[in-house]
């Protein structure tokens, strides 16, 4: 299975969209691809409207989300247009389907004690097709899509800044809504930081940005 920091496999997918060639047509985009254990099941359907409500806020940050089970893709279609004519939510983002599981093997994401069924899994990858963050969550429990928000904010203040983000930014216990400084590189760097306001000590240094 592919790893954090590693290019995300290169895939020739068929979509609720037509067939689409990953990382490579996300290239620019930042890309969530979230795996779910199967269409019509319940928790699977509140996750797709959480993340359909969301799909602006995600654009907003210049990503795109793209999801994936074994199911096949009239499948796919069948269950979308269930949830818009019931729940009167329409799926815009597109999902694969991988009834031979060959997408799912490659990313190790087949379900070891559930037969065929894929974990409940997510990958964020960048820009430049690189995996920064792999999520995983058991079959009963959804996932928290502002989590996933909150990740691609992180990642890029982090990246543009180059600073390191705190527990629950930005909300975070000790420095609210500021961010952590790299560690300094040397003995007088690290001197210099003693006395400074925004410091608890020379490896701990924060600012506002």
């Amino acid at each position: 299975m592919p790893l954090l920091g590693e290019k995300f496999p290169e895939l020739e997918v068929k979509t609720t969209q037509g067939m689409m060639k990953l990382p490579d047509d996300f290239k620019g985009k930042w890309m969530v691809f979230f795996s779910h254990p199967g269409d019509f099941t319940p928790v699977c359907t509140t996750e797709f409207v959480a993340f359909q409500k969301r799909y602006d806020q995600f654009k907003e940050l210049n990503a795109e989300l793209i999801g994936l089970s074994v199911d096949q893709v009239p499948a796919h279609i069948k269950w979308i247009q269930w949830i818009k004519e019931n729940l009167g939510v329409e799926i815009q983002f597109p999902i694969i389907g991988d009834e031979l599981a060959r997408v799912a093997k490659t990313l190790g994401i087949i379900h070891p004690a559930k037969g065929t069924n894929t974990v409940r899994a997510v990958f964020i990858v960048d820009p430049q097709g690189i995996i920064r963050a792999i999520l995983y969550y058991p079959q009963e429990i959804g996932r928290n899509m502002d989590e996933i928000l909150r990740m691609l904010k992180a990642f890029q203040t982090a990246d543009a800044n180059h600073v390191s983000i705190p527990a629950d930014w930005p909300n975070n216990e000790i420095m609210g809504d500021e961010v952590i400084l790299p560690l300094p590189q040397d003995i007088k760097s690290a001197e210099e930081r003693m006395n400074q306001p925004n410091c608890y000590d020379w490896w701990l240094c924060h600012k506002k940005l």
